[in-house]
């Protein structure tokens, strides 16, 4: 009997939803279907990485980049606006082709909003059933939930009920009839780790403030003695060195190497997107988060964290070395239940 083929498009906005989807591929591999993965830019590239023998498939790029202040964060996310819908519409016939001549059977689309077939099954991937936009917030969500309506089936990486990672993103008092929890996904595995490192940054997100924070904490601990690591999420490019000798400084690691790292490591200093947040529970990792500047989902659930006692957090432009001290009063990540049983989950990629 023939393998279904399934489509994993994935929208390249940081590493995240890249990252998040290599427990998806994995699952698809190990249930017995042919997989393909569409995606553009650094998301492409680091997939490519993960799955060589893959067959990749671009689609094309919704451009999107923050500003360099919180401020404008907004505003410069409206002027992309029209940016965005001109891909969906290319990626809607993108999808159209790719379906024709790879004879495709589903597809599962991490967040991007034209990846989708009326004719094979079709599913959406998302932790924000509510995206919070200050106060645009009821109006970002119904466009959000309108789009997420188009879909087959939409899949909630978290669980439902009181115990959960995504507080009111995921989880609203009336749920569609087309929503289904995963359960968190993470690409990590935890095993004891000889410990190697006091503090392992990890970088991620959009430019220009990825390599705004990186140029921040690398002044903050030029002087440390501590033993820290850089993880800077950048796939190719020049590497860059540090004069303190305790400062390890890596442009990019695969999953098995980052998972080393982390367990490695007292504490995850990183952003609090979402794929972290999963990964720093599937480890159960202490951490200290520092959200980008602007985006309400990161100021959110890194405050969520720190009022549950689980992780502090401070603006960017405050950190300092002294800040780390809070951690002390943290429990730091526990295991929420990761066990999704995807047989069920991909029945419906099997129904004629």
């Amino acid at each position: 009997m023939q393998k279904k083929r399934i489509l994993v498009a994935v929208l390249n906005w940081g590493l995240g939803h890249a990252t998040r989807s290599i427990s998806i591929i994995n699952e698809l591999l190990n249930h017995n279907f042919e997989v393909f993965i569409a995606s553009d830019g650094v998301a492409l590239q680091l997939l490519q990485k993960e799955f060589p023998d893959i067959k990749c498939l671009e689609l094309p790029s919704y451009n999107i980049s923050y500003s360099k202040s919180a401020s404008s964060f907004k505003w410069k996310l409206f002027t992309e606006t029209p940016g965005i819908l001109r891909a969906i519409r290319l990626e809607k016939k993108a999808i159209k082709e790719f379906v024709d001549e790879y004879n495709l059977n589903g597809i599962i689309s991490d967040n991007r909003f034209g990846c989708r077939h009326t004719k094979i099954t079709s599913v959406f991937i998302t932790h924000q059933l509510n995206v919070l936009s200050g106060n645009t917030t009821y109006l970002s969500s119904k466009l959000h939930q309108k789009y997420i309506s188009k879909f087959d089936e939409c899949w909630i990486p978290d669980t439902p009920g009181s115990k959960n990672l995504s507080g009111i993103m995921g989880h609203l008092k009336e749920m569609p009839e087309n929503v289904k929890y995963l359960g968190p996904l993470s690409r990590f595995n935890k095993f004891r780790g000889q410990k190697r490192y006091d503090f392992a940054v990890v970088l991620s997100g959009p430019e220009p403030q990825r390599t705004m924070l990186e140029e921040k904490l690398l002044v903050t601990f030029q002087n440390s003695d501590k033993k820290i690591v850089f993880i800077r999420g950048i796939i190719g490019g020049e590497s860059i060195t540090s004069l303190n000798k305790s400062l390890e400084i890596i442009n990019y690691l695969t999953f098995k190497e980052l998972e080393e790292v982390i367990l490695s490591s007292e504490i995850i200093i990183c952003r609090p997107g979402y794929t972290s947040i999963m990964d720093l529970a599937k480890l159960e990792k202490k951490a200290f988060f520092i959200p980008t500047p602007g985006q309400y989902e990161q100021e959110y659930l890194a405050e969520r964290f720190m009022k549950l006692g689980i992780a502090p957090f401070c603006k960017q432009e405050k950190f300092e070395i002294s800040k780390l001290e809070d951690l002390r009063d943290f429990s730091g990540f526990s295991n929420l239940n990761f066990r999704s049983n995807f047989g069920d989950i991909f029945a419906l990629f099997q129904r004629e």
